[in-house]
């Protein structure tokens, strides 16, 4: 096989076609666009999605549904997550080293759930109502 005798696969090119040519073209005087009307215009022709002046589908169907794009900014911990970790005074990078929360995590908050026996110390971490109570009862604190 030589460069100059490769050819495209038969059926593969093909003329464009020519339209407003001549009545013999078959798409002479009209150029296959009909009489009249807006589509048969030059420039004229409605955008993606228009309906002819109904109400579009889109702006038919409720809204539903919004993530805040500051959540992948947050992340949660919980007593049982807590209650495995080897450590005593838990901070954010203790959290990440330990893959309990995301690498891009800004903010933790410890969330009652499971059980908490050892005393722990929590350096820059929130936590809910219920969860203080639970370390503080296992003799650990919070500090800000």
């Amino acid at each position: 096989m030589e460069l100059n005798s490769i050819k495209p696969a038969e059926g593969a090119k093909h003329a464009k076609r020519r339209v407003g040519r001549g009545i013999g073209s078959g798409l002479g005087k009209t150029a296959g666009r009909g009489h009249k009307g807006q589509k048969s215009r030059a420039g004229g022709y409605h955008k993606v999605g228009f309906e002819g002046g109904q109400m579009p589908l889109q702006r038919r169907l409720p809204k539903r549904g919004f993530k805040s794009h500051l959540l992948k900014f947050n992340d949660e911990v919980t007593l049982a997550q807590l209650q495995d970790l080897s450590v005593e005074e838990i901070d954010l990078a203790v959290l990440k080293n330990a893959g309990l929360v995301s690498v891009r995590a800004l903010n933790v908050k410890v969330v009652k759930s499971g059980e908490l026996s050892k005393k722990v110390v929590l350096k820059g971490i929130g936590a809910t109502a219920g969860a203080k109570a639970a370390i503080e009862a296992a003799g650990g604190s919070i500090a800000a």
